[in-house]
């Protein structure tokens, strides 16, 4: 060898070397890397309305967290993709998330709809599902992995509408008839099929049951429809969009019914609220959260002061009373469970939120084998006494009534029957 090449060959080894002890120097600062979070949330097209407040709540956490110091020792990062409101277009973004951004963990986005496409996935790679809002999606697969973030208990089909019909039973004389509108979309026939179930259990008869397309626009002849079957009792499972067309329809034709409602996904948005103001009267609907006194778990009235100090400038819903709450304590969760067994594998994980309650804003979960809520905390409410379209009327316990359960129940009781007031 010429010492030409000798000199090369000595310096390329040392350049080597040196390159080697870089990159075992660089190695142990991989701890020290953002610990991403990657998951599609519903920025644009119908289900926004809920979406975007929903990904300010997850922001504020990983802002609290990494002030904290992180997770694991490594700063959270959230990588997230908007899904349009599309399940469609769910599939391929994950794909992105996964094999190109790399994600440590996967989370589904909002809803029923757009995490049901989500799931094969999350099956076959093996991945921790922490559901935000679903309607007993893991009936349908028993996934061990899977977790529900949304206060429906052991019987998600049946809690979701109890309330209502229980109030409907209760009241002299008993309704005897009811009409069931629903969406054809995967949430809408999943609550329609729990009030079946209820209605039935208190001996009420159908007199009308039919579904609608999502992207109807004109709801006058669905109310029609309903109202030459004269039911007393009108149940309505429907999502923002087509909830708010219901109702403003009801209105306009002046419906005539004792008990009107159901399990409105929208009807908790704040700027849905204020554009339908009086129209919402009377109506009887689901909710998680409201404030009211006894609703008033550790930490909720942070969070909520930083959620609506951020949601003016970012134009989100100004009280978040409906969806943040979840979609932070749903974070919450996530990170109580890394925290406690100090790893990403989604066995231990899953293992960890089997066995133990977490604490959150939403108050104290423990989940059953399926993942739900071993207990429900489905409120059913009725709006009253609001007048006009002003915000902080939305802001007062008195403008939500709790009706059920009794450990929640506010002071004032049903305003009954609807159609008196709107006469």
């Amino acid at each position: 060898m010429s010492k030409h090449r000798s000199h090369h060959y000595r310096a390329g080894r040392l350049l080597a070397a040196l390159l080697g002890l870089a990159l075992a120097a660089m190695h142990p600062a991989r701890a020290a890397d953002a610990l991403r979070i990657g998951f599609s949330m519903s920025l644009t097209g119908a289900l926004a309305v809920t979406g975007k407040p929903a990904l300010l709540a997850t922001q504020i956490w990983a802002e609290k967290v990494n002030t904290e110091g992180g997770l694991l020792g490594r700063k959270v990062q959230l990588i997230y993709y908007d899904d349009q409101s599309n399940p469609a277009l769910v599939p391929s973004i994950y794909s992105k998330m996964l094999d190109v951004d790399k994600v440590d963990l996967a989370i589904p986005g909002y809803s029923t709809n757009m995490t049901a496409p989500f799931m094969p996935t999350a099956i076959e790679r093996k991945l921790l599902v922490v559901s935000y809002f679903c309607l007993a999606l893991n009936d349908l697969f028993h996934y061990p992995r899977y977790f529900s973030m949304v206060p429906f208990g052991p019987q998600p089909k049946i809690s979701l509408s109890k309330g209502f019909f229980d109030i409907a039973a209760a009241q002299e004389p008993k309704p005897q008839t009811v009409a069931v509108v629903s969406a054809d979309a995967e949430f809408a026939q999943g609550a329609a099929e729990g009030a079946r179930e209820n209605l039935k259990a208190h001996g009420f008869k159908i007199v009308y049951d039919r579904t609608y397309p999502p992207n109807l626009l004109d709801f006058s002849p669905v109310i029609r429809a309903v109202q030459a079957a004269k039911p007393d009792i009108v149940y309505v499972a429907s999502y923002p969009v087509d909830g708010a067309g219901l109702v403003r329809a009801a209105n306009e034709l002046r419906l005539k019914t004792k008990l009107f409602g159901g399990s409105m996904v929208g009807m908790q948005s704040t700027p849905l609220r204020m554009r339908l103001g009086p129209l919402l009267n009377g109506l009887v609907y689901h909710d998680f959260w409201v404030p009211d006194p006894k609703l008033m778990f550790s930490g909720i009235e942070a969070f909520l002061a930083t959620y609506q100090a951020r949601a003016v400038a970012s134009g989100d819903d100004p009280l978040g009373y409906y969806a943040p709450p979840y979609a932070y304590a749903r974070m919450q969760v996530i990170g109580q469970a890394i925290a406690a067994t100090g790893t990403l594998d989604a066995d231990k994980l899953a293992a960890y939120l089997h066995a133990n309650v977490v604490h959150t804003i939403v108050g104290d979960i423990r989940f059953n084998q399926d993942g739900e809520w071993s207990k429900s905390g489905v409120l059913t409410v009725q709006y009253q006494g609001i007048i006009g379209n002003g915000l902080d009327q939305f802001r007062k316990p008195g403008t939500y009534v709790v009706l059920a359960p009794d450990e929640f129940k506010s002071a004032a009781d049903l305003v009954y029957p609807y159609s008196k007031l709107h006469d």
